[in-house]
């Protein structure tokens, strides 16, 4: 197993931070469902946008990248030149093309690797046993069979299990023939996640009414316009810096969009909410070493956060609740047990809650060895503990980091982190 050995030392200087996964996710596919040329500009290649290239690859759509930017070309209808669709741990590109798999009528089958495999399908096999869209799977695991076409009409989706289906459903239905509406049966979480799709479906030309976050409308016969777009730095990746600069010396974040519609921009509320100190000038923002405080911080419209935020929280004065994060337990791993075990590993004092954790703060973590759980965030967080350390930190399966910022352990080490690199697995 690759690890990397982290030497305590505080990290400074600046960082350009990769594009949103969450709008690169969402500009490949509405660049692919067009007919004609997009070109996405400042767009980063890690694992899971190229599951998502790859994807629609698989439906006929012509892709070409170049350092930071792909060149997408779209026939405007589906075709499945590919039948098996390899999704390798993304969640996001397999609930999001699921639906578009329905628009062909054809057989396609999806398949992914690790934790992907048992992730929660259920409300699209709800969907299809109403709609009469013939699927197979094993006990609702993957691989997933799907072969049935969706038809226009009412879909009603929980709301608090995952936003992705609800993206998923507005990305195909404004292809089919008559109108359609999602009805929202239950309170919406991560509504920002859903904003950032019918933000990306404006910009390409398709319309859907939000109704209040419990109805949405969508006219049929729309037609995807290609576009050149650029994809925005990404505030869930930038929260690991910032926590960094709070916890250690001074680190500026570049190419961050403080208009963003982003989610986790509540990171920069939730350091300040702390007592962080943050600076913030055009499209950079600084975190500066600060003295944290606890505080109660409910995670349901930013689940991503609670990893960096409960780094934060083990070195702040006080008691920090976390509230509202059941769902981060069906996440790349169980994150609400993985973060609170490895940080208690060195030093921290958590408590696991059923949808939570409670967090003592702590002057200084003591090190040791660590596993990121194969999950990227609890990589990237752990890293960010390393920098209140009193002994060195071992974090194995480092190279988790390559799902979402594979260039993460350099930046790293530019920003001055030290590490033994020997089996880094970069």
């Amino acid at each position: 197993m690759d690890k990397v050995t982290i030497i305590s030392s505080k990290l400074r200087g600046c960082v350009r931070i990769p594009s949103s996964k969450s709008i690169s996710h969402r500009a490949v596919i509405c660049a692919g469902l067009s007919r004609g040329v997009s070109i996405i500009g400042n767009i980063n290649f890690s694992q899971d946008i190229d599951a998502t290239i790859g994807a629609m690859k698989s439906f006929g759509v012509h892709a070409e990248k170049g350092d930071f930017s792909l060149k997408i070309s779209g026939a405007g209808k589906l075709d499945v030149t590919d039948e098996r669709v390899d999704c390798f741990e993304s969640g996001s590109t397999l609930r999001f093309l699921i639906p578009i798999a329905a628009l062909t009528g054809k057989r396609v089958v999806f398949s992914g690797r690790g934790e992907l495999v048992n992730r929660p399908l259920g409300p699209y096999f709800k969907i299809f046993d109403e709609k009469h869209v013939r699927y197979e799977t094993r006990d609702g695991r993957l691989p997933l069979t799907v072969e049935g076409k969706l038809a226009p009409g009412e879909y009603r989706i929980r709301g608090d299990v995952s936003s992705q289906f609800i993206s998923g459903l507005l990305f195909a239905l404004p292809l089919l023939e008559g109108d359609s509406k999602i009805t929202i049966t239950s309170e919406l979480e991560s509504k920002a996640y859903v904003d950032l799709t019918v933000d990306m479906l404006k910009r390409f030309s398709v319309n859907v009414d939000n109704l209040g976050y419990r109805e949405f409308l969508i006219k049929g016969n729309q037609r995807y316009s290609p576009v050149d777009c650029s994809v925005e730095g990404d505030f869930s990746q930038a929260a690991f810096w910032l926590v960094a600069g709070c916890l250690g010396a001074d680190v500026e974040c570049l190419g961050l969009d403080l208009s963003s519609l982003q989610g986790d921009k509540a990171i920069l509320d939730i350091i300040r909410q702390m007592g962080g100190s943050i600076d913030i000038k055009g499209d950079s923002v600084r975190a500066l070493p600060s003295k944290t405080k606890g505080i109660i911080f409910d995670a349901s419209e930013c689940p991503d956060l609670v990893p960096a935020v409960t780094v934060l929280a083990s070195l702040s004065e006080g008691t920090t609740e976390i509230v509202n994060a059941a769902r981060l337990r069906i996440k790349e791993c169980d994150r609400l047990k993985a973060i609170c075990t490895e940080l208690n590993k060195i030093g921290a004092d958590i408590e696991e809650k059923e949808d939570g954790l409670i967090i003592r703060g702590k002057d200084q973590l003591r090190g040791g060895t660590t596993r990121s759980w194969g999950d990227h965030r609890i990589a990237m967080s752990l890293a960010a503990a390393s920098i209140r350390c009193s002994e060195p930190l071992v974090i194995e399966d480092s190279s988790s980091v390559r799902k979402s910022y594979p260039e993460f352990w350099n930046h790293f080490k530019m920003l001055g982190g030290v590490l033994d690199e020997r089996n880094m697995g970069q």
